[in-house]
């Protein structure tokens, strides 16, 4: 009975992750190698976008801050209508297109606040649209990487079946290593899926909530501009 427990033991021992790669089949392992290079690439854009966002919005709250401070808007523009960053971006439309309006001897001032309103705009899911790119990767592999994983689950099975036949044997000793791969490739798959999927929410909840502030910022800003358009000639 000792023995048993022993040999029990030591076959249990050896499926370890390692073992279980080194042991599979190319198909299985090239499936496993497929999705672990999807779940680090899925960690670098997390990791990278959330430094990304959070530098995001902490300058665009001071960027608010200093703007609605401000009392001119032409010194402002010079300032810091260059900068490299989605709000600013908003904040250069609306400037370039009020003095594409107004530039005229007269002007349309139902027609200056529509095109001030599709500048912005447009400028907003321009920009919304760029911090979404890389989200792209995450739904992809939340979506894709189980189906990935579970193909090498199947190619394990047929892999166990086929060794039965084979060794005309169905022990567990003789199934046991291509089932093992087979969930191994599986819990690879879920490795790399479960992450994708709740950053993707969660990242895309972010993109909403500052698509949101850039909403507001072009709003606040066209009342501004609506202000000024009623003081003009």
């Amino acid at each position: 009975m000792d023995m048993f427990f022993l040999a029990a033991a030591e076959g249990a021992a050896s499926f370890n992750p390692m073992d279980l790669f080194l042991q599979a089949d190319w198909v299985v392992k090239a499936v496993i190698i497929a999705l672990l290079l999807a779940s680090v690439w899925v960690w670098f854009i997390i990791v990278s976008f959330m430094i990304k966002i959070s530098g995001i919005n902490s300058r665009s709250e001071k960027f608010e801050r200093e703007f609605w401070s401000s009392s001119d808007i032409d010194a402002f523009y010079k300032e810091h209508g260059k900068r490299d960053l989605p709000i600013a971006k908003v904040f250069a439309a609306g400037v370039s297109e009020w003095r594409r309006s107004t530039n005229g001897t007269s002007i349309d001032r139902e027609g200056t606040r529509e095109r001030l309103n599709t500048a912005m705009d447009a400028t907003i899911a321009a920009e919304s649209d760029k911090l979404a790119n890389r989200l792209n990767f995450l739904a992809t592999t939340g979506s894709v990487a189980p189906f990935v994983g579970l193909f090498g689950t199947v190619w394990g099975i047929m892999r166990s079946f086929a060794a039965i036949a084979a060794e005309q044997n169905s022990s567990l000793a003789v199934v046991a290593p291509g089932i093992a791969e087979a969930l191994f490739a599986t819990a690879i798959g879920l490795f790399a899926a479960i992450p994708a999927v709740i950053a993707y929410n969660r990242f895309s909840h972010r993109i909403g909530q500052y698509e949101a502030r850039m909403g507001r910022f072009a709003d606040g800003f066209h009342g501004t501009l609506s202000r000024e358009l009623e003081r003009e000639v």
